[in-house]
């Protein structure tokens, strides 16, 4: 037996908002809209699951619920900040190699924005 892929799954009460945050401003792809259910994926990307379990975020901060590696950490942090997201963390650069920032997404999540160097 193999694990074939990971979903997250996400109770929303307006996906408009999702696609504005994940697919407008960190450029993620409709790749399923059923209307009451939208499923984001980087196109034409393989990626590799992955599940964290931690007691702390690093660097004393607090636990994301998601962390999303970029290929180009200063557009992305750009796009937050003309899209008026207050950044609650970072960026910096940490001591395991990242560079990071945290964000609130329209819902509420602590997302944890991550380019390796």
């Amino acid at each position: 037996m193999a694990v074939k892929r990971i979903v997250s799954n996400f109770a929303v009460t307006d996906i408009a908002k999702a696609k504005a945050f994940y697919e407008d401003i960190l450029g993620l792809a409709t790749v399923m809209d059923h209307g009451w259910i939208r499923t984001f994926a980087a196109a034409g990307e393989t990626m590799t699951a992955q599940v964290n379990f931690a007691t702390e975020g690093g660097s004393g901060t607090a636990v994301p619920d998601m962390s999303i590696e970029v290929d180009d950490f200063e557009e992305t942090l750009g796009r937050m900040k003309a899209a008026g997201i207050e950044i609650e963390y970072g960026p910096t650069d940490e001591p395991w190699g990242v560079r990071r920032f945290y964000v609130r997404d329209p819902f509420g999540m602590l997302v944890n924005i991550i380019w390796h160097a």
